[in-house]
């Protein structure tokens, strides 16, 4: 995995380089980012995890807790994750470069996540709210993460990338 800082209309990015999603916990924490000392470690992370979810929710579930921190996930969060994945294993791949709604959302390779920083996303001491883009949907969508200030590392605090996005185009009953 590596990391580009680039800058984009003057939002800042960060491009988070999978060579291979991460398939256990043990494999995540081999990874440097998985230190969590900046925000973007911390949402970038969360998206392999998430595609784990519909084929391993085990897996997926021992990732978002570890990104998690001492917040572990809750009940509400699994039903919500689970119902917003259900039928729809492909909408977290739509997170990748590549992935489109015409190719079934098919990230090309390696696996290319970038995380958005606006003028607005550390406003608020503690937390940093970044942005990620989905080729399915027409905006970009927040992560919200927590700072631990004993350790310095930056957890998931709140997700909201599971919202409706355009259906693969084979699987659009329009198209």
């Amino acid at each position: 995995m590596q990391w580009n800082k680039e800058m984009n209309a003057g939002n800042q990015f960060w491009q988070v380089v999978f060579d291979e999603l991460p398939t256990t916990l043990d494999v995540l924490r081999g990874l440097p980012q998985a230190n969590l000392q900046e925000p973007y470690y911390a949402a970038a992370l969360l998206i392999p995890a998430l595609c784990h979810w519909s084929a391993n929710k085990n897996v997926a579930l021992d990732i978002i807790n570890y990104l998690k921190g001492p917040h572990a996930v809750s009940i509400r969060e699994i039903q919500f994750v689970d119902e917003r994945l259900q039928g729809k294993a492909y909408l977290p791949f739509s997170y990748f470069e590549g992935a489109t709604p015409e190719n079934g959302y098919e990230p090309s390779r390696p696996f290319i996540v970038k995380i958005f920083i606006v003028p607005t996303s550390f406003n608020e001491a503690g937390y940093a709210k970044l942005y990620l883009k989905s080729s399915g949907a027409d905006s970009p969508r927040p992560v919200q993460l927590r700072k631990k200030t004993s350790s310095g590392e930056w957890f998931l605090w709140e997700q909201m990338l599971l919202s409706e996005i355009r259906p693969p185009v084979s699987a659009d009953p329009w198209q």
